[in-house]
């Protein structure tokens, strides 16, 4: 059934679907810079599901899609109709069951409706609501601010992805030579590259050492366990902690600090190969993961990292303290070798910091600085 509008907003709703139209993306295909935007908005709000929902005549068709079961709703009282109600305000309803809307039951996410939903809508530039940036779950969730601050900036860099892909078209009919349309074309799409790139950096970087954070860094095993085991190479773990790090603050600062934790991942990221990770696992602590390295080589790295920490430009001392454990994929889970790392720098500490520990279960092996 088609929607029905009351007379005095039909010319509103007009020019809304008429800006919709200008960029020719209802009924397109897949596109990747799409799917990444809603697979870190799941990973950002921690839920099972995220969409790019942008609003036709009378549906709701979802460009891109992560556990939504339907490429389209009805638009009549659908959830994402109604977060554009207000085109200027982020809609967060904690729990559906709470704060009923009949159209929650229309989505289904893994067969089940919602039970919680938060939409940001997509605008054009001159104001018309599109669409939204949606996730949802079927548990009630409460996002915090720096999660809705998240959900609304990666709504506008969706927006800016949009509005390349209406400048593209508008290009491509004015452009009459086909070199000079194809050269356009290329621009536009280096460009949507580099944000696109741009985005996925800032969403799996740590902004303060330039690492990995920790949520890239468990898309990455979950994407390592779906292999087959045979497939899986062995790897050393490195655990790094900077001693006393907590009376670097106290003394100097917690500027001081920042400095001392961007020069220890300096230390790191010039001491390992580009085939190796480096994660800020934790406030001062570093997890590197050594693929195809033994103990040997990896406790050659630990070496490497902690006299480049000793030798870094900072205006006080610092040291580090490493733990190393091996991993075999075939019988270890990669919980199991990082607590033995962790044992391992547990030791390190323990005997005094400043040092590296490997673990040799059932034996380990300190070695002093000296």
């Amino acid at each position: 059934m088609a929607a029905y509008f009351p007379a005095q907003a039909s010319d509103i709703e007009a020019a809304r679907q008429a800006a919709l139209d200008a960029y020719a993306i209802v009924d397109s295909g897949p596109e990747r810079a799409f799917d990444d935007i809603v697979r870190l908005a799941v990973m950002l709000c921690g839920v099972s599901a995220a969409s790019i929902s942008l609003i036709d005549r009378d549906r709701v068709w979802f460009k891109a899609q992560v556990g939504v079961d339907q490429s389209q709703v009805s638009r009549d009282l659908s959830l994402c109709n109604h977060a554009i109600d207000q085109p200027g305000r982020t809609l967060v309803i904690d729990d559906l069951d709470l704060d009923p809307i009949p159209a929650a039951k229309r989505r289904r996410l893994g067969g089940r409706p919602p039970r919680f939903y938060a939409g940001v809508p997509l605008l054009s530039p001159d104001g018309h609501p599109l669409g939204t940036l949606s996730v949802a779950d079927v548990e009630p969730r409460h996002l915090t601010s720096a999660q809705v601050e998240g959900l609304e900036l990666l709504a506008r860099q969706t927006q800016h992805l949009l509005e390349l892909r209406r400048l593209m078209l508008e290009q491509g009919q004015q452009l009459s030579a086909r070199e000079a349309a194809a050269r356009h074309a290329e621009q536009a799409r280096a460009e949507l590259q580099r944000r696109h790139e741009e985005l996925l950096r800032s969403a799996t970087r740590d902004p303060l050492t330039g690492l990995l954070n920790r949520a890239a860094m468990e898309e990455m095993l979950a994407e390592t366990l779906t292999r087959d085991p045979s497939e899986r190479t062995p790897y050393t773990l490195l655990l790094l902690d900077i001693d006393h790090f907590k009376l670097v603050n106290d003394v100097h600062g917690h500027l001081a600090g920042d400095q001392a934790l961007r020069a220890v991942a300096d230390a790191v990221t010039e001491s390992i190969r580009k085939s190796d990770i480096a994660v800020r696992f934790g406030g001062e602590e570093i997890l590197v993961y050594l693929p195809g390295s033994a103990l040997d080589g990896a406790a050659e790295v630990a070496y490497r990292i902690r006299e480049r920490v000793a030798h870094a430009p900072l205006p006080f001392a610092v040291t580090v303290s490493i733990g190393i454990a091996a991993g075999d994929p075939r019988r270890d889970l990669p919980e199991q070798t990082f607590d033995r790392a962790d044992q391992a720098l547990y030791r390190a500490k323990a005997g005094g910091r400043d040092r590296v520990a490997v673990d040799d279960t059932p034996r380990f092996i300190s070695i002093d600085p000296d």
